[in-house]
């Protein structure tokens, strides 16, 4: 066996990736303290993160925004090569990944299907190293020659509102000795005298007033209209570490050209002051008497002239004052290149981090090119092949440095593997980490060791056509995240729900982290910390996109899961304080109507993440009417996110909590009742108020029928609200093909509707998310039979696509069946992964809504279960529960000891039918013994 010169010290050939490294942490105590005031996710500072070309990346510092990028780039020799761009299809399909990014890999096809392609996995040797493993496979009768591109570039923090791929420019103040900074955002209160909806809801977590902008020091500061109204006021306290004679007070702003600005300070300093504006950053200097170390107090006060933008002030011995700096981060892309230690290396220096990273390759026949292009698309794609140049330019700002390793040779029928390795550290470390060597049989190890972390299913036989389409799920799932995105005055690593979205989305990330929950319980509940603020924090909860409270469905999976009194004493507070904004309840909240109906138009357009349905988009084009139209989906899962409330409330023994959710439920479920059901349609409907928020009337269409035919008209039944009646008469809307039901699932909207379009986005179109709220609700209806045909069509259609294109699709068309949208969807479409474990994972409970597990347990072999469950809210004679157990046995089913009738979906996976005549209940099946 050849030796390769790859790094790593020989002891990590055998190391043991157990959970102490990188796995599932013990949900203790500490663990829910480690993730207080902090939405970033517990992952590895390597990872699938770029938001460019698909690869690994490095975070080099948290805190700085900035990230190291090494994609691979594969193609055929003298041909074309495929640039693996996250922002559109590009022949590249996320194939496997650990929940905890110890392992994840991606296939690149080069010529479809499976028959000319690479899979690049990045595995686990240390905290400052990957393994690049490079399987080149050749599945034709004919020779190839392949060619990989190691491309590594570096990126700097961006400013979302001009450009996502736009470097922010930002300022740094640079202070003579004993000078004092502090920033705008560092206030301790900010009111605008005219109160907003966002008050208490910033968007994308930000604090009230901030803004981000280029020239701000640090890159953020206070704008967003601030001082265009009399009274605006912003209050600091200050802490001196040292007396400061003959201070001043340097203040730095910016107004627009010509404008005057009133300022009225009290505090240090007790004058009202008067700013002047060119458009730039000016600098305001204020003597102040002798301050003494200790703490201070300074407010500002608007006079309501003009808005302004505030960047913060110094404090500073006046004849200091001139030293003061301020200077842009000048952003380097280009880094020093040396020759590494070792033969197939490179160690890569960028000016605006500390440490360096080194590169290795096990190819002999290389070449080390530059590329100054900002984007590597057509233009690269067209010089490629130009292999006599190695430095490439279009005059844009940036960098990648290229090893090309051409030609590869790829007899018929075979498979060959190239390794390659990048780390990071000093210079030292990363040339010493260069010059260990090891064999190809190490690097197998580490691959495989790495790879082991997959999880693992446990699927009974008749679930196991679904893993192949569920693991592409799984990966896209895990391997959709991006850094860096910023909240809450931080660089967070964050789970998107696509590449295309490089943001924060509320709804779909309830979806992700129900998706993760599946296969890592960590990652589950680090979705739902990632949302949540703590009690003295501003915001009610982190709010981008339609605010649909997912998070407290994803609550309630985990402590059905996992039964942790940490997990629910941790996150019930904060929950709480997020429904009471969607409920109207927080000083600020706009959402409740004089009716007791809820609107969230004031936070966003969308209502149910639904972009085109119907009457939401009728109300988009009239936008007068969202003042007085309230859409019925937003009041539905109020009332099921109060009831599921009431169950935590009723577990930590919150009385005057839970009297406090039954007295909103009642409310809501009455304005519901009253103004919103359509007897004639058969639906709930939009509902029309006066102007003093008064019910009026139900939204028409063409003033005759009911706008609402659709999933958003049958919602009530998610809160379990509905009369038997209107049960049965939603229930027929959902199960009849033609009207809700179609071949490939629940239709958005009513197929019979005057509005339904094949055309549409959602509108003509089945998606998973809507369909996982009411799988839940028929199990809480005891409509077992109807909820495993969601379910199962969901899983049949999700198999057919992922196998046909490997695509993971936001979305299917119902005339064609086909997936759409999208192509790598790791946000609304993770409910496949519920349902695979669902009904075919072994060892696997699942119910309804209305159920709270008080505990659980399958013994070691899956052949036998006891659980412990609290029923809540019974509105039909019975519920249902699916239990998936071994499949080599057959069982029976006790409910509180009296034996039950079940049905077995296939081996392994029983449906129950329990009648609703207990508020509690012991659970148990038991194998027959044969």
């Amino acid at each position: 066996m050849k030796n390769v010169t790859l790094f790593l010290i020989i002891s990590v050939v055998s190391i043991n990736l157990s959970s102490d490294v990188l796995g599932q942490t013990v949900l203790d105590l500490d663990y829910f303290k480690s993730l207080a005031y902090n939405h970033d996710l517990n992952l590895p500072d390597w990872g699938p993160y770029t938001k460019k070309y698909i690869g690994v990346s490095h975070i080099p510092d948290l805190k700085k925004g900035i990230r190291f990028d090494l994609s691979v780039f594969p193609g055929f020799y003298r041909r074309k090569v495929d640039v693996p761009n996250v922002f559109f299809e590009s022949g590249f399909h996320p194939w496997e990944a650990s929940p905890n990014l110890e392992y994840f890999s991606f296939r690149h096809e080069l010529e479809w299907k499976d028959k000319v392609y690479t899979d690049i996995s990045y595995s686990f040797i240390n905290d400052n190293a990957r393994l690049i493993r490079m399987e080149c496979v050749n599945n034709t009768g004919k020779a190839q020659s392949i060619v990989l591109h190691m491309m590594s570039s570096i990126h700097f923090p961006s400013i979302k509102e001009y450009n996502p791929h736009t470097p922010l420019d930002y300022s740094i103040v640079n202070l003579p000795e004993y000078a004092f900074w502090v920033d705008a955002l560092d206030y301790k209160e900010l009111k605008f005298a005219v109160q907003n909806p966002q008050d208490e809801l910033v968007y994308d977590g930000k604090l009230r007033g901030e803004i981000r902008d280029h020239g701000l020091i640090n890159g953020s500061g206070i704008g967003k209209g601030f001082g265009a109204n009399n009274g605006d006021i912003v209050s600091y306290d200050i802490r001196l570490s040292q007396d400061i004679n003959n201070p001043l007070l340097w203040f730095r702003y910016k107004l627009l050209p010509g404008q005057n600005a009133n300022l009225r300070l009290k505090g240090i300093v007790n004058e009202t002051i008067t700013l002047s504006g060119n458009g730039d950053f000016n600098i305001e200097k204020i003597r102040l008497d002798d301050l003494k170390s200790g703490k201070h107090q300074l407010s500002i006060t608007t006079g309501g002239n003009t808005a302004i933008v505030i960047d913060g002030f110094a404090i500073v011995n006046e004849k200091d004052a001139e030293s003061i700096k301020v200077e842009t981060v000048d952003w380097d892309y280009v880094p020093e290149i040396i020759q590494g230690p070792v033969k197939n290396s490179l160690v890569l220096k960028y000016r605006n981090i500390d440490n360096y990273y080194g590169i290795f390759w096990d190819y002999p026949d290389f070449q080390v090119r530059k590329w100054n292009f900002k984007d590597l698309s057509d233009d690269f794609k067209r010089r490629v092949n130009s292999h006599v140049g190695d430095e490439f330019s279009d005059g844009t700002r940036g960098h990648f440095t290229n090893v090309f390793m051409r030609p590869i040779s790829l007899a018929p029928n075979s498979r060959r593997v190239i390794n390659g390795i990048v780390c990071t550290g000093s210079r030292i470390a990363v040339e010493n980490y260069l010059r260990q060597k090891f064999t190809e049989d190490d690097a197998s190890a580490i691959y495989e060791n790495a790879r082991a972390h997959i999880f693992k299913y446990n699927i009974v036989p008749a679930g196991k056509k679904y893993v192949f389409s569920n693991e592409r799920m799984a990966a896209t799932t895990i391997t959709n995240v991006v850094y860096p995105v910023y909240t809450q005055r931080q660089y967070i690593k964050h789970h998107a729900p696509g590449r295309w979205w490089d943001c924060l989305y509320t709804w779909d990330a309830g979806f992700i982290g129900i998706g993760l929950a599946q296969q890592n319980i960590q990652r589950g509940i680090e979705s739902l910390n990632a949302y949540v603020n703590e009690l003295d924090e501003q915001s009610a909860f982190i709010h981008h996109g339609t605010p649909l409270p997912v998070q407290h469905y994803l609550f309630l999976e985990l402590w059905n899961k996992t039964h942790s009194e940490e997990f629910l004493k941790t996150y019930y507070p904060k929950l709480k304080k997020y429904y009471e904004f969607i409920a109207g309840k927080n000083s600020s909240s706009t959402t409740r109507m004089r009716s007791s109906l809820l609107k969230t138009w004031d936070y966003f357009y969308n209502s149910g993440g639904w972009d085109d349905y119907p009457p939401q988009h009728h109300l988009r084009q009239h936008p007068s009417m969202y003042k007085r139209v309230t859409p019925v989906i937003s009041t539905a899962h109020c009332i099921r996110i109060a009831k599921i409330l009431k169950m935590a409330a009723s577990h930590l023994a919150l009385k005057n909590d839970v009297k406090e959710y039954m007295v909103d439920i009642n409310q809501m479920k009455e304005a519901l009742q009253k103004h919103a059901w359509d007897q004639e349609a058969g639906y709930y409907g939009y509902v029309v108020h006066d102007k003093n928020g008064q019910a009026q009337d139900i939204l028409k269409f063409d003033g005759k029928t009911n706008f609402n035919m659709g999933l958003g008209g049958a919602s009530p039944l998610i809160a379990g609200i509905c009369t038997e009646n209107q049960r049965e008469v939603l229930l027929k809307h959902l199960k009849t093909k033609g009207q809700i039901w179609s071949d490939v699932g629940l239709s958005a909207v009513d197929q019979s509707a005057p509005y339904y379009s094949k055309e549409g986005y959602w509108n003509g179109t089945v998606w998973m998310p809507h369909q996982w709220f009411y799988w839940k609700t028929m199990l809480d209806l005891g409509e077992a039979d109807f909820a495993f045909k969601i379910a199962d069509t969901a899983l049949n259609l999700w198999k057919s696509e992922v196998e046909s294109t490997y695509n993971c699709s936001e979305h299917f068309v119902i005339e064609s069946g086909r997936g759409a949208g999208w192509h790598q969807f790791g946000g609304l479409s993770t409910p496949v992964l519920a349902w695979l474990n669902a009904y075919y994972q072994q060892g696997t409970l699942t119910s309804g809504f209305n159920t709270w597990v008080l505990e659980k347990e399958f013994d070691e072999t899956n052949s036998s279960l006891n659980a412990r469950l609290k029923l809540f809210d019974p509105n039909s004679p019975s519920f249902s529960l699916v239990a998936c157990l071994n499949p080599e046995f057959t069982y029976q089913v006790y409910w509180n000891d009296k034996m039950l009738t079940h049905k077995e979906i296939n081996r392994g996976t029983l449906s129950i039918n329990v009648k609703n005549n207990a508020d509690e209940g012991i659970l148990r099946i038991e194998k027959i013994d044969k």
